[in-house]
């Protein structure tokens, strides 16, 4: 008895002296003069890890500061319709819906906690519903062409928002200021 009380007691010690890191807070270069807090969630690519998308904020999007997303095969072509997308970092589902009266069409939108959201729009499939607890990676869907307003060809259309309105996102470190278009590669393993 008195042995296993021991190993009992040697493994909560050992379980207790375990540090978990809390999430580390991603500073954007406006953070220091903005009312921006330093909170943001460390925001990943809401794709496969290892994929490589395109990303572009185009002037005249809208609303401002939103990265519409597409992939393309080895020969150049788009081949994002049905490709999974998976949430950009941990929460809550807050919605869950198709949008007759705005172009999201299929959208989802998460809660991250301090007043910020992320949206995923024009999405094929949703696969969560409000109240969902999801994890960073987690599927919530499929990308889609999804539109009750626009004739639209395939992507992601992703936000970032923080207290109801849409930010410069930071995705995986990277800041995506107005009018900006790259390719970056998921690290959202």
């Amino acid at each position: 008895m008195r042995r296993r009380t021991r190993s009992l007691l040697a493994a909560v010690s050992a379980a207790a002296a375990v540090t978990v890191a809390a999430p580390v807070a991603v500073a954007s270069p406006q953070a220091a003069s903005s009312a921006e807090p330093l909170a943001r969630p460390n925001f990943k690519m809401p794709f496969l890890c290892n994929q490589t998308w395109v990303g572009n904020n185009w002037n005249g999007h809208s609303p401002a500061h939103s990265i519409d997303w597409n992939h393309y095969s080895a020969s150049g072509s788009p081949d994002d319709l049905g490709r999974r997308v998976f949430a950009s970092a941990g929460g809550t589902v807050l919605s869950s819906y198709y949008s007759t009266g705005t172009g999201y069409g299929n959208t989802i939108v998460i809660g991250h906690g301090n007043g910020w959201q992320t949206r995923y729009a024009h999405l094929k499939t949703r696969a969560v519903q409000k109240g969902d607890r999801v994890k960073l990676g987690q599927k919530i869907g499929r990308v889609g062409a999804t539109s009750a307003l626009y004739n639209i060809t395939p992507h992601l259309h992703y936000e970032q928002i923080h207290n109801g309105n849409v930010v410069v996102a930071v995705v995986q470190g990277v800041r995506w200021g107005d009018y900006t278009k790259r390719s970056q590669r998921s690290n959202n393993c």
